[in-house]
Formats: structure tokens, C-alpha cells, sequence
């Protein structure tokens, strides 16, 4: 794991910057005495003045992109399916083509992401989505409904992969998964809100002529059209040209990241690069991580107001007893994300939400009471939000080069998000109160990523060991000292 002063692996990147003129990046050692010396900033103070301009910002845009793909589910007890005259197996393809819209674009997304700039694409991102999803509200057929379902997987593909590499950008390796597991935060609470939203918006019933469903897709769509044009002046891009900082600031970020990361380095795109994340076999286990995670998060996501419904209550009551799960998962989630930093390890943090949530699909499973199967979608939500953020969060920290890095963000979200699109099949109107077959599948999803992570643990700490022994040196022949091998540079090591 990286030191949390400085990290061997990017001594090359020091002595690169050591060789510009007009800076003294290399008289930074990593301490935070010596970046208050250099360039007059506390390093904690400057912490905080990049969470206050960054994390809010982003956060919102997030919880805005998980409300408007999963009020789907609350629309649905509203008189969606009713009113579009499908059955329950018509709109889950619905929702299967929304995770096929997301899988396919989201690896293009990030490459215009590269060859953009943030403040240009994120909100251009949450403009078209915001768009989408207030147009949901006023389809007609079934048609409609699921083409507007894909368009909305489409445009929201880009969000989430997309501000994981640009985080990789502003914080050192040890300081990324707590914001990213922060970030990802907004994905619980925009359960909560979108539950108690639901519940108020449903009383629309009847204005304008329209049935409660329809304004909970008008208005939340229309807040996030109206943020996403905000967006365009409060979204910064890289440090190197933030105006919300001095141009001392400026320098220490770059001294800080020089020292920690490969944020500073000039990397132009190429495709070498990210052929170089496709064909990375611990890409791929990053992404199975999320793809065995993912299945129980968004079926969790877009049936509990269906799961909880089917236990006895009334749809009223169902779109308010959704908050509790979510309100717990959003607390253990940024606990959990604490404790991984302080502690420096993901893998047994994933491990065991993984098993918290598969404790509660037994409950689900093996209880016929309506109170007890509710405390176990409160065991789920518990254990899936948490171990889902690290997760997330993980390639972000270990891989390096910065095209590869946002390649292989993106792979992980669309190999994770094929576990989704099989989720949406598997809650069958006929098939409640007990859904054998969703929990099921979602409980063998969740053994099954205790068994990927655990290899990937396995994996990762085996190649920390050769490169401690000096076994990976050999890739250094010939390598000159501004010369950076990404994460086969053997100066590198992964987090675990």
C-alpha cells in the first residue's frame, strides 16, 4: 500500500519535475510542514477548501442520476404499468434497456471525457439525462417508455466513471476513497428522498390531468435540468486551471500529486493505452467486483418499493417504509469508507458487506412475516451500499496512466452493469411476496463477490510481494528516469 507521505513509485515523477524551470515541485518531500513551507498552504485547510468546491457539487449531480434511473420503481406503484397498458415482464425490459444503454456507452463516454474537459461534458451529461427523464413523464406507449429508457441508461453513463478519474485528478491516492465512497453516498440518500418524494408527488394526482407517475418524472427531471445549466459555472476542471484557487495552491496540488500520483504527468491520449486496460486481468477482476455487487444494488434499488409492497402494505405506505433501508445504508456506507482509510485495507470491508447483505436475502428468503422480511431488506441495503462505494473505488487507487485509469473506470461499470441488466429480469409480477428467484440470484451474487475479491486480494498482494523482493526490476531496463511504466512500473505498489 502507498505510504502516506510519499509514495516510492512516483520518486521518477519528482525527479521529472526537478528538470522544469519556474517550479520547485522537487523541494517538496510530501510532509505537510514542508508543502506549508514551500508554497505558504496548510495542507489541511487546502483539503477542505477542495471538498467544499468539489465534493457538493458532484454529490448532487450523482444523487440526482440514481434518483431519476430508480423512481422508476416508485412510479411503477403509482399506476406506470397500468397506464402504458404493459404487463410486469414488458416493463422489466424497460429497465433492462436502460442497463444496456449505460453498458454500451460507457466506455465511449469517458473518452470524450478525456478528450474533453469536465466543465464542458459532466453537465452537458446531466442537461441530456435531465432531459430524457422529464420526457419519461409525458410518453404515451410502451414504445416510448422504452426508448426513453435506453436514452436515459445512454446519457447517464458517463457520470460516475467519468468523476471517479476526475477525483484521481485533485486528491492523493490514501485521500480518494474516502470522496468516492462519498460521492457515491448520494446513491443511498437518493433512495431515501426519492421515497419520501414519491409519497408527496403521487398527492398530484389528477393536475393537469395527469396521474401522480407522470409528475414524479416532470419534476424531478425538471430540477435536474435546471441544475445541470448551474453545473456549467460551478463544475472546475483540472487543478493546473481551477480560478477558485491561487496560483500558490495551484503549485502545492501539483507537488502533492507529483509526489503520490500520476495526476501531474502530461499524458495525451492514445489507444495503446487503453488497449492496455482491456487486456489488464486485474481490470477485469475489478470489474467482475462490481459485476457480482451490482445485480443485488439496482434490483434493490428498483423493486424495494415492489418488494415491500408485496409483504402487505399499501403503495402509500410502501413508498415511506423504502427510507429506513436507505437511511441505514447511507450512514454505514461513509462510516465503513472512514474506517477503510484509517485502516488501509478494501478487501475485507467488501467481504463483509457482502456477507451482511447475504444474511439479509436469507431473512427474505426463509421468513413468511411481513416484519421480519423487512428487517432483512434493511440487512441488504446495510451491506451492499457500502461495500458497492469501495468497490467502486478501488482501480481508481490502483490503477496508473491516466487514458488507462479512465478505461478501466469504465470497464468496471459496464462488466458491472451486465450483472444489472440480468437483475431486471428477475423480479416477476407473479413471482411475490417471496421471490424466490430474485433473492436468490442476488444472494448468490453476493457469494459470489466474496469469492472474486478474495481472489483479486490474493492477486494483488502476491504482486505487492514480488515487487518487495525486487522480482518486477527487470521492467526498468532501459527506462529513463522521467520514464513512467503506469502500474508495471515495479515502483508501484496496489492497495488491498
Amino acid at each position: 500500500m502507498a505510504s502516506e507521505k510519499k509514495d516510492p513509485a512516483f520518486a521518477v515523477l519528482e525527479d521529472s519535475h526537478s528538470k522544469e524551470k519556474d517550479t520547485n515541485y522537487a523541494a517538496f518531500s510530501g510532509s505537510t510542514e514542508d508543502l506549508e513551507t514551500a508554497y505558504g498552504v496548510n495542507e489541511k485547510a487546502l483539503l477542505r477548501k477542495l471538498d467544499f468546491k468539489l465534493l457538493p457539487a458532484l454529490t448532487l449531480l450523482y444523487l440526482l442520476s440514481f434518483l431519476d434511473r430508480s423512481n422508476v420503481g416508485n412510479a411503477r406503484l403509482e399506476g406506470l404499468t397500468k397506464d402504458l397498458h404493459m404487463t410486469g415482464n414488458e416493463y422489466l425490459t424497460g429497465l433492462t434497456l436502460y442497463f444496456i444503454g449505460y453498458v454500451l456507452f460507457e466506455i465511449p463516454c469517458n473518452v470524450v471525457l478525456k478528450l474533453t474537459s469536465p466543465k464542458q461534458w459532466l453537465p452537458t451529461l446531466t442537461l441530456a439525462w435531465g432531459v430524457v427523464a422529464t420526457l419519461l413523464g409525458v410518453t404515451q406507449n410502451m414504445a416510448g417508455f422504452f426508448a426513453a429508457r435506453f436514452f436515459l441508461g445512454m446519457t447517464e453513463s458517463g457520470l460516475f466513471p467519468g468523476v471517479v478519474f476526475y477525483l484521481s485528478m485533485w486528491y492523493k491516492r490514501e485521500e480518494q476513497h474516502y470522496r468516492i465512497s462519498l460521492f457515491f453516498s448520494a446513491a443511498s440518500l437518493a433512495g431515501a428522498f426519492g421515497g419520501v418524494l414519491a409519497y408527496g408527488i403521487a398527492k398530484m394526482k389528477g393536475v393537469g390531468g395527469l396521474n401522480g407517475w407522470r409528475w414524479i418524472f416532470i419534476l424531478e427531471g425538471i430540477v435536474t435540468v435546471v441544475v445541470s445549466v448551474i453545473a456549467y459555472f460551478f463544475v472546475a476542471n483540472y487543478p493546473s486551471t481551477a480560478k477558485f484557487l491561487t496560483k500558490n495552491e495551484r503549485d502545492a496540488i501539483q507537488a502533492r500529486l507529483a509526489s503520490n500520483s500520476d495526476a501531474t504527468r502530461d499524458e495525451k491520449f492514445t489507444w495503446g493505452n487503453v488497449r492496455k486496460a482491456l487486456s489488464d486481468p486485474k481490470v477485469i477482476l475489478y470489474g467482475l467486483g462490481f459485476h457480482t455487487m451490482s445485480l443485488p444494488l439496482y434490483t434493490l434499488s428498483l423493486f424495494l418499493p415492489t418488494i415491500i409492497k408485496n409483504l402487505g402494505y399499501t403503495a402509500a405506505q410502501a413508498q415511506l417504509l423504502t427510507v429506513p433501508p436507505y437511511a441505514v445504508a447511507f450512514i454505514l456506507t461513509l462510516t465503513v469508507a472512514v474506517a477503510s482509510e484509517k485502516l488501509k485495507i478494501r478487501a475485507p470491508f467488501i467481504m463483509g458487506g457482502a456477507s451482511l447483505a447475504a444474511i439479509g436475502y436469507i431473512i427474505l428468503l426463509s421468513s413468511t412475516k411481513a416484519g421480519v422480511s423487512y428487517v432483512g431488506t434493511i440487512f441488504a441495503a446495510a451491506g451492499i451500499y457500502p461495500a458497492t462505494a469501495i468497490v467502486l473505488s478501488w482501480p481508481a487507487n490502483n490503477v496508473s496512466g491516466q487514458t488507462k485509469r479512465a478505461t478501466a473506470n469504465a470497464m468496471q461499470i459496464s462488466i458491472g452493469n451486465l450483472g444489472a441488466v440480468l437483475g431486471t429480469q428477475l423480479y416477476r409480477s407473479d413471482d411475490g411476496p417471496r421471490f424466490f428467484l430474485g433473492h436468490g440470484f442476488a444472494l448468490g451474487y453476493l457469494c459470489m463477490n466474496v469469492v472474486v475479491v478474495g481472489t483479486l486480494w490474493a492477486v494483488l498482494r502476491a504482486e505487492n510481494t514480488r515487487r518487495d523482493r525486487g522480482e518486477r526490476n527487470d521492467r526498468l531496463a532501459g527506462i529513463g528516469e522521467d520514464e513512467w511504466l503506469g502500474d508495471d512500473d515495479p515502483r508501484w505498489r496496489f492497495q488491498t
